[in-house]
């Protein structure tokens, strides 16, 4: 994407692009959003676990469960799609194939 775009006829440049800079704006927002979110949950905390317990911040627990969560979901649906694919006979299975 460029920033300055010729116009019809390759001549003067067009400098006004509406969309490169919404673009741009939604980017820097979700960066604040970040930045203000990590700087919010920076608490410690202490988690205790069966054997043990430790001390993190609130931060790292939130992405740690959520990437469990992203992991859980991807693993779900793919035992889903396999359930489903195995449970069809075998012409049903050729013509999804092809």
């Amino acid at each position: 994407m460029r920033l300055f775009r010729r116009g019809p006829l390759g001549g003067e440049l067009e400098d006004w692009q509406p969309r490169l800079y919404a673009i741009l704006i939604g980017l820097l927002l979700i960066v604040a959003y970040v930045i203000a979110f990590i700087v919010k949950n920076n608490d410690r905390i202490k988690i205790d676990f069966v054997l043990f317990d430790t001390h993190t911040s609130l931060i790292w627990l939130i992405i740690l469960l959520l990437a469990i969560g992203f992991i859980g979901g991807v693993m779900l649906s793919q035992l889903y799609r396999r359930r489903r694919l195995l449970g069809r006979t075998p012409d049903e299975q050729a013509g999804a194939d092809s």
